[in-house]
């Protein structure tokens, strides 16, 4: 597997610690809100490369946070909880609006097909391991108390910088309209490990601790829960590209410091989504969501379908348009899956070319582009029989996770499969004679009972909606 590692700006060869296993952990949803497409997006990506390292044969152990306090307005150590903030706008306790958003936020990863990780630790959960982190940091002399605050202090650390490739000039107040002055601080890019209440008089989830009772910052969540569940050495951290600074640079930070060691060898972050051209946001109001998109009487896996068409590291552009033409696509994919015959022996040359093929695209940081392209060759390779078609088709989805081949709850049984093919034809056929009310009936009718046709160069396609 060759990957884009953030760390050191280039693509190079994945090498996990222990040979045939990796640990990998995946930056979770703050649950203060729905996750909007744009954050799907990621989990995708990730989901796609889980699946992809299982498909390569290695032995996989997934872990996310969900963090569920700590996350601040601001990245730079300011403004509310994004917890309280959702508090105060919904009228409910913060485990109420953890749990609503989490469970939202788990109904739409299924609806794209989105493994649920192995691990998935609340960060509430955790109090415990984040003292320990800070109280070591501050034996160590790389965390120190003011006012009330546990920081870290970055200018004990030479490498601070290396992953986003900034430098300290960057938050030197006034350089950015995002950087403002914390007089409790050593150094600008110092920040909070723990915050007590002489900050926060307001803030509802609060714990004792040898610093005194408040809350943890969030940037030591994602440490803690990691390091104690997937241990001192990490394989692949996993993140939107938003968080390279300052959370996932703070993340190493304060981690090697505890540990003493490097921590992790991989990191991959995935680009934003985009609507008209600006990065999709909740704080600009856009927060449309994958099951916002099925009520539209879009397929969700039409989404996931259009994700898979784009290179996971580039910005992607969302519209309408767009995923008008994913669907188009997807939906007239699954009818020609749905007409190969499953005739034959499996024919073992052809199967190990055309799955070697789609291991080499996977493993080429994760071009699911050509994977799909790749798809698109074995299905109108007439050399290929049918039971090696559907052979490789069922072998690829464990990494597509399209539906290609299964029937779920939404999909439909054979008489009723029958029934609108047959009545397709009939309107075909009164197309031909010019008898447009008739099919236009036709069309109304099959609509009323939830099937959705479209007409496309190539036939008319249908999905029930």
């Amino acid at each position: 597997m060759r990957l884009y590692n953030t760390l050191t700006k280039k693509v190079e060869e994945f090498i996990p610690n222990e040979e045939g296993k990796i640990k990998m952990y995946t930056c979770g949803p703050t649950v203060y809100h729905y996750q909007h497409i744009g954050n799907l997006r990621s989990y995708i990506v990730e989901d796609v490369f889980e699946k992809t390292f299982k498909y390569l044969g290695y032995e996989v152990t997934r872990c996310m946070n969900i963090t569920d306090v700590g996350h601040l307005k601001s990245d730079g150590d300011t403004g509310e909880d994004k917890m309280v903030i959702a508090m105060e706008r919904e009228h409910k306790t913060s485990k109420e609006i953890a749990k609503f958003y989490t469970d939202e936020f788990k109904k739409d990863c299924k609806l794209v097909n989105v493994r649920w990780p192995d691990m998935v630790k609340e960060a509430t959960g955790e109090i415990d391991m984040y003292i320990k982190i800070i109280q070591k940091l501050l034996d160590t002399g790389y965390a120190y108390e003011s006012n009330g605050n546990i920081y870290f202090d970055t200018s004990k650390d030479p490498n601070y910088y290396e992953l986003s490739g900034r430098n300290k000039d960057d938050l030197i107040i006034g350089s950015r309209d995002d950087v403002e002055e914390d007089e409790n601080k050593k150094n600008p890019a110092d920040f909070v490990l723990w915050f007590t209440n002489s900050k926060f008089g307001n803030q509802e989830l609060q714990w004792d601790s040898p610093f005194g009772r408040g809350f943890p910052g969030w940037h030591i969540e994602c440490s803690g829960i990691s390091i104690k569940y997937l241990g001192e050495y990490l394989d692949i951290h996993f993140g939107a590209e938003d968080a390279i600074f300052p959370h996932h640079t703070n993340e190493i930070a304060q981690s090697e410091a505890y540990l003493g060691h490097k921590w992790c060898n991989y990191w991959v972050h995935l680009s934003w989504l985009l609507t008209n051209n600006v990065k999709m946001s909740k704080s600009l109001g856009h927060v449309l969501t994958v099951s916002k998109l099925k009520e539209q009487g879009y397929n969700p896996l039409a989404y996931r379908y259009f994700i898979l068409n784009s290179y996971y590291h580039k910005q992607v552009n969302f519209t309408y348009e767009l995923l008008e033409q994913s669907q188009t696509a997807y939906l007239k994919l699954l009818n020609k899956i749905s007409n190969i015959k499953n005739e034959g022996s499996i024919e073992e040359d052809k199967y190990n070319k055309y799955n070697d093929k789609f291991k080499n695209y996977l493993s080429d940081d994760l071009n699911t582009s050509n994977a799909l392209t790749l798809l698109y060759d074995l299905l109108k390779d007439k050399d290929v029989n049918g039971a090696t078609k559907i052979k490789l088709i069922k072998d690829f989805d464990r990494v597509l996770s399209l539906d290609l081949l299964e029937e779920k709850e939404e999909n439909i049984d054979s008489d009723l499969k029958s029934y609108v093919e047959e009545q397709i034809k009939l309107r075909n056929e009164a197309k031909k004679s010019k008898n447009f009310d008739v099919a236009d009936k036709i069309r109304n009718d099959l609509l009323e009972k939830g099937i959705e046709l479209k007409d496309t160069r190539e036939g008319t396609i249908w999905n029930k909606r």
